[in-house]
């Protein structure tokens, strides 16, 4: 149940973080789902080492989705960075 979990999570903090975010992301629905999963990672790592969370607990929904929208513009940035 925890990877359906995980699963569900990440496709919420996906589709929130890419509607918050302004103009226009091609990400498929896979994409939105890791890009969730991703910011909820990073969201926990970057709180631990701040002292935030303690090993094992889990991020808060608002730094997973503030982390997923840091991800979408770096994702943004190398994009057009490649199409140069």
């Amino acid at each position: 149940m925890g990877i359906v979990w995980t699963i569900l999570v990440g496709l919420v903090v996906g589709v929130i973080a890419k509607f918050l975010h302004p103009g226009k992301d091609n990400m498929g629905f896979i994409a939105t789902i890791l890009l969730g999963i991703g910011g909820s990672f990073l969201a926990g790592v970057l709180g631990q080492a701040m002292g935030w969370y303690r090993a094992g607990q889990g991020a808060g929904f608002v730094a997973s989705v503030v982390v997923a929208i840091l991800l979408l513009v770096v994702y943004g940035r190398l994009r057009d960075k490649g199409l140069k």
